[in-house]
């Protein structure tokens, strides 16, 4: 190696941002293994690289003994103190050695090592950058298909969408272009590996952020995503600008907003909703489009009981219960649909049990005949759950009068603490005054001494 190198591994540095002392370090490593590839002698060597010169030093480290029996490991005292006049028995030696051809051999090692240094450098900065855009979403180019798997291309790197993470309804060919959404950056043999995903449910979060700006400026904010992906998505909005429709901003003017992103995931349904923290009003939104008729609950449970119009029962539960289903993992509620009529009849005819709060007030508003023994049953399950109430009302009650107990403790102990710090002024003031009466009859009394002096 020569200057000419050195200088190379300066612009290398200063270009790429690889350290020369980086490759140094791993050549003179690999050196030593191109020594011990090519010279079955079995010597313990070191290479040393001049950082200024590029000259290579080739060294075998011997330890110093009276009587040499493998000189290849070994050296005698006497040899070794022509070389240094300090070394004694039992250390270690490097002795310089010159092997046959090692300038071509390390020449062939130091391109190696930094055309591999080249690529392991730019492999971490591929995998810094998408490291960055993990759990977001990107667009790119079907490259390939192989064994089921679709190979995206990425720019600088391929990525992967796994059978598991493909929309089951869509068929996309190289050459196509989609959005994907990062599902996870990791560290390969060969470089990075990135695993994509089209039917992640952050994919339609991240696309609903780029294509809302209301979103983007945190105007209107989603609450909860639910998604069969490829069939259809339930996306619940909120805003607390009341002159916002969080809905129509999703939509867009003519429902432009949302056919970008419709048509992005291959035609997709997708059911815009309104949050709201009343989970009557949230379960009733949830099961859109059907109309509903009444919301009954139980909030322990997380149950809910929803009536919907007999002619909408279908819509309300969708094709193979996908509608409910979606409702249920949007709210975080167990969700029982009835229809209208079957509801009542099943009530009357005692085929049902009241269960959840605001049963009976419904049937009672529609003048349904409830009968005893289902109001019976229904009284019995309730004063259990009257206890439970009754019980946190005192709970909370305790907790009020306690507080206030801590409350007055504490304005107590600030009155008593005034009261201390009245006493302790006026303490202070009778001291005072007592300081200027002592001065006082000390003045007295050497004005009697004078007079007595002088008469």
């Amino acid at each position: 190696m020569d200057k000419e190198f050195i200088k190379a591994l300066k612009e290398l540095e200063d270009e790429k941002g690889i350290e020369a002392e980086v490759v140094f370090e791993a050549l003179e490593k690999a050196l030593i293994k191109a020594y011990e590839r090519n010279y079955d002698d079995h010597a313990n060597v070191v290479v040393q690289i001049n950082r200024d010169t590029g000259e290579t030093l080739v060294s075998a480290l011997k330890e110093v003994v009276e009587k040499v029996e493998e000189p290849v490991r070994e050296i005698s005292l006497e040899d070794a103190r022509e070389l240094s006049q300090n070394i004694s028995l039992g250390e270690e030696l490097a002795v310089v050695v010159k092997p046959k051809n090692f300038g071509r051999i390390a020449a062939q090692t130091a391109r190696n090592i930094v055309i591999q240094t080249l690529r392991d450098e730019e492999r971490k900065v591929i995998y810094n950058e998408l490291k960055d855009k993990e759990k977001e979403a990107i667009t790119g180019n079907i490259q390939r298909v192989d064994n089921g798997n679709y190979y995206v291309d990425l720019g600088r790197i391929e990525g992967i969408i796994p059978i598991g993470e493909q929309i089951p309804t869509e068929n996309l060919k190289p050459g196509d272009r989609v959005k994907l959404f990062v599902k996870e950056v990791k560290e390969g043999n060969r470089g990075p590996q990135v695993i994509l995903s089209r039917t992640a449910e952050d994919l339609v979060t991240r696309m609903f952020e780029l294509e809302v700006p209301e979103i983007t400026d945190g105007v209107v904010e989603i609450y909860n995503i639910a998604r069969e992906a490829g069939s259809r998505s339930k996306i619940a909005v909120f805003t607390r600008d009341e002159d916002i429709d969080p809905v129509g901003a999703c939509v867009g003017y003519q429902g432009q907003r949302i056919q970008v992103i419709v048509e992005e995931l291959a035609g997709e349904k997708i059911d815009v909703i309104i949050y709201d923290k009343d989970p009557v009003v949230f379960l009733s939104n949830a099961l859109s489009p059907s109309d509903v008729t009444g919301v009954f609950t139980n909030q322990r449970e997380k149950m809910a009981r929803i009536i919907v119009p007999e002619d909408q029962l279908s819509l309300a539960i969708g094709k193979e219960g996908q509608n409910v289903r979606l409702a249920a993992k949007l709210t975080g509620w167990k969700i029982d649909i009835k229809g209208d009529v079957n509801y009542l009849e099943a009530i009357e005819a005692e085929e049902m049990d009241i269960e959840f709060d605001g049963e009976v007030e419904f049937l009672e508003s529609i003048d349904a005949d409830i009968p005893e023994k289902t109001l019976e049953k229904w009284e019995e399950l309730k004063a259990p759950k009257k206890k439970e109430k009754a019980a946190e009302e005192d709970d909370r009650k305790s907790l009020e009068e306690m507080a206030k107990e801590l409350e007055d403790g504490k304005d107590s102990e600030e009155a008593i603490e005034f009261e201390e710090l009245e006493e302790t002024e006026e303490i202070n003031d009778l001291e005072f005054d007592l300081s200027e009466g002592l001065d006082s009859l000390k003045e007295l009394a050497e004005e009697l001494e004078d007079e007595e002096e002088s008469s």
